[in-house]
């Protein structure tokens, strides 16, 4: 993966990561399923401009569901997510309200 921005996808919003957020520096984005840790710190770094301590990386399987038209089951997408913690003092500015 060459471009930071196909790496991270999107920030992950819910009262679970903004906690993390304040209790320990640490923020939440969906990834690319095939990113390894090295490409996402890379890209946090570049992106931000931050300093990364730590990262870790959560594969959630997709849910199988079933369609009542069809009666057919189906499965949502996988995902993937990482937690980053960043360096003492370092913020990202797109979580805070501005």
């Amino acid at each position: 993966m060459k471009d930071a921005r196909d790496v991270i996808l999107a920030p992950v919003v819910s009262e679970k990561s903004y906690d993390l957020i304040e209790r320990a520096n640490t923020y939440t984005f969906k990834v690319h399923p095939h990113a390894n840790k090295i490409e996402i710190r890379q890209a946090v770094e570049q992106l931000f401009d931050v300093r990364v301590e730590n990262i870790n990386t959560l594969n959630r399987s997709g849910k199988r569901k079933r369609n009542r038209r069809t009666f057919q089951w189906g499965q949502r997408a996988a995902r993937k997510h990482a937690m980053v913690k960043l360096a003492a003092g370092d913020t990202i500015p797109i979580f805070e309200g501005a």
